[in-house]
């Protein structure tokens, strides 16, 4: 755990808890200093009195308020620290808020409360508790750094944890920065609901909450440190064209999230209103019963020629096999009576 920065007292009421403020963040960036790059010399900002044109050492400087050009009021820090404030020794609660009331924006640093001694543990875990059981966290009031400022208390895990805040008047208005109004349909909203939906996540660890800037800076140090090149960037992938529409531009990125998150990626069908789909279905359905009526009734039509043609088709048969018949015999009997006149006129012999 690193050091103090600041000892004091929380003031509840009349209950007093004497804590030390701890840092509760880190900084992992990468630090460069400034080089000669000709020499690799290294390059120093150093304090010079403008009066007497030389370097001042740092325990002959201190803080200044001027006042004009030609006169400057000097302010001690032990003054800063004594300063006639209720508030500069202790973080005073003035009220206790829902935490959702609290605009983010308002909120800065954030440091530990750590119990300052055996005395301090039971009111600490009092306070702590009680902001737990009625999830609220408190606004304060301390004084730090050579100004009075605002301070919010929550609970995190097993401590208390302490964020600088702005005052009201440090939050510039947005107003002005707002977008000209804008019509955006209902559909286009639950699509957006949909991403949301898909992008939710329980917590914020894994391979999207690192930060990948300092490891690539790492590599660069480590490759010059061994006399190779540098790594060099990666080709980004091609990605797909200019999307004009919002909403192809909403579905494409639900189906980004399903695939980033190991799910299907077939396109997702979302339903529409009850009237919109009965009556979709009711049209699809009509034409549809309309044209399998229409099949039948040919079915039915054709069965019933083909059992009319037949019985005719039958009879035609026989009529033309009697009719062919009676040709034949009838051409018979004429050539019989030709043959018998041809035999009476024929002469006798004697």
């Amino acid at each position: 755990m690193p050091r103090s920065i600041w000892s004091g007292a929380i003031s509840f009421g009349l209950v007093t808890i004497p804590v030390n403020v701890v840092p509760a963040t880190e900084d992992h960036s990468v630090r460069f200093h400034q080089y000669h790059l000709e020499d690799m010399g290294r390059v120093r900002v150093r304090k010079y009195c403008e009066l007497e044109d030389r370097e001042v050492p740092p325990d002959e400087i201190g803080k200044g308020y001027e006042l004009s050009r030609e006169r400057v009021v000097p302010v001690l820090d032990e003054e800063l620290r004594e300063l006639p404030l209720p508030t500069a020794k202790a973080i005073e609660i003035a009220a206790f808020v829902p935490a959702g009331s609290i605009d983010p924006l308002r909120i800065g640093e954030g440091y530990y409360l750590q119990a300052s001694g055996t005395v301090a543990a039971k009111p600490y875990a009092l306070l702590r508790r009680a902001l737990e059981r009625t999830s609220k966290v408190a606004v304060a009031k301390f004084a730090w750094h050579g100004r009075e400022r605002l301070g919010l208390l929550r609970v995190r895990d097993e401590a208390i944890v302490l964020h600088a805040m702005r005052w009201p008047d440090e939050i510039r208005d947005p107003g002005e920065l707002a977008p000209q109004q804008v019509r955006l349909s209902d559909d286009e909203i639950t699509e957006a609901e949909h991403l949301i939906d898909r992008m939710t996540r329980e917590d914020l660890e894994g391979p999207d909450f690192v930060d990948h800037y300092t490891e690539a800076l790492e590599q660069v140090i480590e490759a010059r440190r061994e006399g190779q090149a540098p790594p060099q960037m990666p080709e980004p992938e091609a990605g797909p064209g200019k999307v004009l529409d919002l909403m192809t531009a909403l579905q494409a990125s639900v189906a980004q999230a399903k695939a980033s998150r190991g799910e299907e990626t077939e396109a997702e069908v979302h339903e529409l209103p009850e009237k919109k789909a009965a009556a979709g279905r009711t049209a699809k359905k009509e034409p549809a019963e309309k044209t399998a009526a229409k099949k039948t009734a040919g079915k039915k039509t054709t069965k019933k020629t083909a059992a009319k043609t037949a019985p005719k088709a039958g009879a035609q048969t026989a009529a033309r096999k009697d009719t062919a018949q009676k040709k034949t015999a009838a051409k018979g009997a004429a050539a019989k009576k030709t043959a018998e006149k041809r035999t009476a006129r024929r002469p006798r012999s004697a």
